[in-house]
C-alpha cells in the first residue's frame, strides 16, 4: 500500500507482530466473504443454523456464561491528564494502559486469523461520517460488524482518501473475566479490547468508537455523539418531524424507534419512520438547525420484551438474515424469548430448558440485523447531510415523581433535564437490576471525557442564529400505589409525541410549572384509552415536596463534576429550586 493507507498497513503489521496470528485477512465486506465466515462458524460450532423455513439466513451464537453484557467496571478512558477523563470514567495513564494491554495481546492470536475490518460509521458519502479499522480474531465480530457498519472496500477507499481512522485492536483472548479490559485512548483515536466477545465490548465500531471516541472527536469538531434513537413522525398533513431521544439501555429505545401508531392514528394518516435505534450524531446545519445521522447500519437490539404486542416491526425485521445471541431455542429450531409464542426446548446455554436454571433466554440476549430490513426504515436514513431535528427527548425508568411528559423552557433548562436523568438499571450492564442511578443524557457509560466539559459542550450550541430543537423529558414507567404501570406505552406513546409536535409548531400553550411546561387540560389526546381519571391526574401530577428533594439531589450530583461544572447549569438548578420553594410557600399560605 502507498500514500495515505501506508500508515494503516504499518499499524496492522505492528499489531500482527504483537499478537502473532497464523494469518491476516483483509475484509472486503462482500457477500461471498460473509457466507464463508458463516460456513466456518457453523463448522466450528460458534454458530448454529436456525429453522430455514421460519427464519431463513438466521443463526444463533451462544456466549460464554461470564460474557453476556458490557463490563463498565473494566472499561477505561486513558487520557494524559486524569481530569480530562473525569470522575464519570475509570482512568489509567496511557503508557500504563498500553503496557497492560500489550502484555495480554502478546501472542494471543497464535493459531488464529487476524481479521482487518475497515468500516465507516454513517452513510459512506456523508461528511458527518467517520471511519475506523478493527483488528480482531473473532469471526463472530466480523460478521456482526458487517451488519452494524458500512464495512469493507468502500470504507477502505474512504480511509485512503482521508488518511484518518480510529484504530481498534480486539481479541477474545481466553474469555477470562479476570483478563478482560476495554481501554480507550481518545487523544490517539484508538481502542484496545481484550477478553470479551460480547457486542458492546467487542464490536468496536459501536459504543467504543461511535460514543466514547466519537464524543471526544465531536467536542473538538463542533458536533455531538449521543446515545439516542432517531425517529421521524409524519403527520396527516404530510410534514415529518424528526426526534432524537435518549434512554438508558433496555428502556424501550428500539420500540420507540419502530413505533406503530394506534389504529385511529393510522386511519388519520400518521406514519412513523425509523432512522436509528441507538446512536445519533448531530451537528448544526447551514440553516442553524441540528441535523442528525445514524452512524450504524444495523440494530443490535435486546430480544426479551420484543413481541407482536410490543414491537411487531422488530419481529418482522429479524424474520430473516439475522444473528441471535443468547436466546433460547424451540424444539424445531426457532429463536425464543419471553413474549413469543411456543415454548423453549433449550435455554441460552444450550441446556434442556429447566425453569430452575433461570430464564430460558438471557435477559440481555440480542439480535443483530440490517436496519434496511425494518418495515419502517426511513427513505431519508442515508441522507448524507442527515435529517433536521425538531425535538430532543430525554427519559428513563422512574416509578414515581417524573411526569409522563414535560418540556424545557429553553436550551439551558433542557441541558439540565438531560444532566439530571435518572433511571432504574437494567440487564444491559453487569451489576444489580432495579437500582436508581443518575445517567446524564443516557451517556454515563459512554461519555469519553469529563462530564463537566460535556455539559459545557452541550450549552455551547446555544448561539445567536441557532434554531435548536425543543427539549422534552418523558417517563413511560410511572406506577400506581399497587406497582402497576399507569401509562400503556408502546404505540400509545405517539399521543405524547403528537403533543410535542404541536408544541414545536406553536399550536398548544401547555401549562407552566416550576419544573417545566406540562400538557394543559385536554391537550393530550386520550380518547380510546382505558385510563381512569385518577391515572390521568397522577401521570401529570406535580409533587412539590418530592421535586424539592429531587432538585437538591440533582444539585448534589452535579457538584461531583466541579470545578468543571458550568456555572450556567448550576444557576439553572438553583433557579428551579427557588421556583419550587416559592410554590411550596404559596401552597402553605
Amino acid at each position: 500500500m502507498t500514500g495515505k493507507l501506508a500508515a494503516l498497513e504499518r499499524w496492522v503489521n505492528e499489531a500482527a507482530a504483537l499478537a502473532r496470528p497464523a494469518r491476516v485477512h483483509w475484509c472486503d465486506g462482500s457477500d461471498a466473504e460473509y457466507r464463508e465466515l458463516v460456513r466456518q462458524m457453523l463448522a466450528s460450532g460458534e454458530l448454529l443454523g436456525l429453522n430455514p423455513d421460519t427464519h431463513p439466513g438466521c443463526y444463533l451464537h451462544r456466549s460464554h456464561p461470564s460474557d453476556v453484557a458490557r463490563v463498565e467496571h473494566l472499561t477505561y478512558v486513558c487520557t494524559r491528564e486524569r481530569d480530562d477523563a473525569g470522575p464519570n470514567n475509570h482512568w489509567l495513564p496511557p503508557a500504563e494502559a498500553h503496557a497492560k494491554m500489550d502484555a495480554l495481546f502478546d501472542g494471543c492470536m497464535a493459531g488464529r486469523t487476524m481479521y482487518v475490518v475497515p468500516y465507516c460509521m454513517g452513510p459512506i458519502d456523508s461528511p458527518l461520517a467517520r471511519c475506523g479499522v478493527e483488528l480482531t480474531d473473532s469471526p463472530y465480530v466480523v460478521a456482526n460488524m458487517r451488519i452494524m457498519t458500512r464495512m469493507g472496500e468502500a470504507a477502505l477507499a474512504r480511509i485512503g482518501r482521508e488518511g484518518r481512522f480510529v484504530k481498534g485492536l480486539h481479541s477474545i483472548g481466553e474469555l477470562d473475566p479476570e483478563r478482560r479490559f476495554i481501554m480507550h485512548f481518545p487523544e490517539e483515536l484508538s481502542i484496545k479490547s481484550y477478553g470479551s466477545g460480547y457486542g458492546g465490548n467487542a464490536l468496536l465500531g459501536k459504543k467504543c468508537h461511535a460514543l466514547r471516541i466519537a464524543s471526544w472527536q465531536a467536542r473538538a469538531e463542533g458536533w455531538l455523539a449521543e446515545h439516542m434513537l432517531i425517529v421521524g413522525i409524519e403527520t396527516p398533513r404530510g410534514d415529518t418531524h424528526y426526534i432524537a431521544a435518549a434512554f438508558p439501555s433496555a428502556c424501550g429505545k428500539t420500540n420507540l424507534a419502530m413505533l406503530i401508531p394506534p389504529e385511529g392514528y393510522r386511519r388519520d394518516g400518521w406514519k412513523v419512520w425509523t432512522v436509528g435505534d441507538d446512536i445519533c450524531w448531530m451537528r448544526p446545519g447551514a440553516d442553524g438547525r441540528l441535523y442528525a445521522i445514524n452512524p450504524e447500519a444495523g440494530f443490535f437490539g435486546v430480544a426479551p420484551g420484543t413481541s407482536a404486542a410490543s414491537n411487531p416491526n422488530a419481529l418482522a425485521t429479524v424474520a430473516h438474515d439475522a444473528i441471535f445471541t443468547n436466546v433460547a431455542l424451540t424444539a424445531d429450531g426457532r429463536p425464543w424469548w419471553d413474549g413469543l409464542p411456543g415454548a423453549p426446548a433449550f435455554d441460552w446455554q444450550g441446556r434442556p430448558y429447566d425453569p430452575a436454571n433461570g430464564p430460558a433466554a438471557h435477559p440481555n440476549s440480542r439480535f443483530t440485523v440490517s436496519a434496511r430490513q425494518c418495515p419502517t426504515w426511513s427513505p431519508h436514513a442515508e441522507d448524507a447531510l442527515g435529517v433536521p431535528l425538531s425535538a430532543i427527548v430525554f427519559g428513563g425508568r422512574r416509578p414515581a415523581l417524573l411526569p409522563l411528559v414535560m418540556e424545557a423552557r429553553d436550551w439551558t433548562h433542557g441541558v439540565l433535564m438531560g444532566a439530571a436523568m435518572g433511571s432504574e438499571t437494567t440487564a444491559a450492564a453487569t451489576g444489580a437490576v432495579g437500582v436508581l442511578r443518575r445517567d446524564p443524557m443516557a451517556m454515563k457509560p459512554f461519555c469519553g471525557y469529563h462530564y463537566g466539559d460535556y455539559f459545557a459542550h452541550w450549552l455551547s450550541f446555544d448561539q445567536p442564529g441557532a434554531k435548536l430543537p425543543k427539549v422534552f423529558h418523558v417517563n413511560w414507567f410511572r406506577k400506581d400505589a399497587e406497582g402497576k404501570y399507569l401509562w400503556p406505552g408502546f404505540g400509545d406513546n405517539l399521543r405524547v409525541l403528537e403533543w410535542m409536535i404541536a408544541r414545536v409548531e406553536g399550536r398548544l400553550r401547555g401549562r407552566e410549572t416550576p419544573v417545566g411546561i406540562l400538557p394543559a387540560a385536554d391537550e393530550l389526546k386520550l380518547d380510546g384509552l382505558d385510563l381512569p381519571p385518577a391515572a390521568r391526574h397522577e401521570l401529570l401530577a406535580l409533587d412539590i415536596p418530592g421535586w424539592r428533594a429531587e432538585l437538591a439531589a440533582i444539585g448534589q450530583d452535579l457538584e461531583a463534576y466541579a470545578p468543571r461544572l458550568p456555572d450556567r447549569l448550576r444557576r439553572e438548578q438553583q433557579r428551579i429550586a427557588a421556583a419550587l420553594a416559592a410554590a411550596a410557600a404559596a401552597q402553605a399560605a
